[in-house]
Order: C-alpha cells, then structure tokens, then sequence
C-alpha cells in the first residue's frame, strides 16, 4: 500500500511525498526527473518495497508540491536534505533520475555521509550544450512551466564544478544509462561513471525512461547493487 503525505520544511516550502514498505526497513528514497513528480516511480516501488521503506517526492514545482517559481538544483538539494532532517532520515539509498540524478549527485559531493549508496539513472553529464527552447504545453500540467525553463537552463550550462567534484563522491554509486535509444549522450555519462571513484556502470537498452520502459530488468539491477544495504538491517523509518 502507498500512502501520500506533505511536509513543511525550511520557510514555509510544502512537499509532497509517497511512501510504501515496512517500518523499519532500509530507507530508500526516489527522485523523479524534470516534469515528472513521486507517481512516476508507481511501476518499481512495489518490488523496492518489499525490501525497503520507500519515500518517493514531489520535487518543488512538481505534483502535489508547491510551486515557488524559484528554481535550481541546489534548491532542490536543500530541499532534499530538508526533507531527510524533517522526517530524521540519517542515512539513506537514493536513486535519482535525470532531473533527480542531478540532485542525487550533488547532494552526495556535499553530504556523502547522508548517503549509504547512489543510483543515477540515464543522468545528464555536466557538459555544455546547445541551449533550445522547449514549447510550452497548451493544455495545463502538473508542473510549473518556470521550472522546466530554469532546470533547462542549468542543464544547458553546467557548473564546472559539478564536474570537478565527481571525485568527491565516495559512497557506492550504480550508474544505469539507457543507451542508444537516450537523448542523453551516452559517452557523458560514461565518462561521469569513470570520474566517480567507487561506481559501475550498467546499460539498458531501454532509452531515457529505463524504469518506466524496462522496469523488470531495472528493479534487478538496482536491488543486485543495494543488496549489502538489505541485508544491513534498518536504518530509518
């Protein structure tokens, strides 16, 4: 069973979350990508929850959590720890897809003790790009259009640092990129991978959305990599 909650953190920000598994589980936490929010993850949760207890968000500007209109990867890192101290999470297994797997990232270059192991999914490397205008949807969305143009923007124009301090992360770190069939330059990623000084890289031929196209094989090669984590008993609630 899935219930859904919100929390308050910092000056006033309303966070959505979804949570499923047993109390006093290994905690896992799910961070969704740009323009998706916590529902997307409703096709792998159930299998990580019979392992783990798993909070899935709504990032700020996405789904049932408000929408500020400032935006940033920072902000949402903020917001992540935010969300760990509120509900007293010490240490957790986090897995972050694109949008995600760039929070997930910096929030491990910064507060690696925070964190027992990473699994970035399909993220997009720190490399400069061409910038594009994306359209804005005529029908309404479920996400605020001002945090697609901010994320774009951060995406298309990387802080060098992000980089640099892949080295930085030490904590266990799975890698699943999704192959040819991604928009996201495979060879980036592979790169990231290479930078990071305790990861493996696994490619499924799946494209951008792995879990969502190849969620079977996606949930295995994660629950294979976070095993050490399962059988260390609980770490949260």
């Amino acid at each position: 069973m899935t219930d859904r909650y919100e929390v308050v953190i910092g000056d006033g920000l309303r966070l959505a979350y979804q949570v499923s598994g047993p109390l006093g589980a290994p905690v896992l936490v799910l961070l969704h990508a740009l323009g998706e929010e916590a529902a997307g993850w409703d096709e792998v949760a159930p299998e990580f929850a019979r392992y783990f207890r798993v909070y899935a968000l709504d990032l700020r500007g996405h789904g049932r959590s408000d929408q500020p209109g400032e935006y940033s990867f920072e902000l949402m890192r903020e917001d992540v720890l935010g969300f760990l101290d509120w509900l007293g999470l010490d240490r957790v297994d986090l897995v972050g897809h694109s949008m995600g797997g760039v929070v997930a990232y910096l929030l491990a270059q910064g507060h690696g003790e925070r964190i027992r192991r990473l699994v970035l999914e399909d993220v997009p490397p720190p490399h400069p790009r061409e910038p594009s205008t994306p359209a804005k949807p005529e029908e309404p969305t479920a996400f605020d259009w001002a945090a697609v143009l901010a994320i774009r923007g951060q995406v298309d124009d990387p802080d060098p640092v992000w980089l640099a301090r892949m080295a930085e992360i030490e904590v266990p770190t799975l890698v699943v990129a999704g192959g040819s069939r991604s928009h996201v330059p495979q060879d980036g990623i592979a790169e990231l991978a290479r930078r990071i000084p305790d990861c493996r890289i696994v490619t499924l031929e799946a494209g951008h959305m792995v879990h969502n196209t190849m969620p079977e094989e996606f949930t295995e090669v994660v629950l294979e990599f976070l095993r050490p984590a399962v059988a260390g008993g609980a770490a949260g609630s």
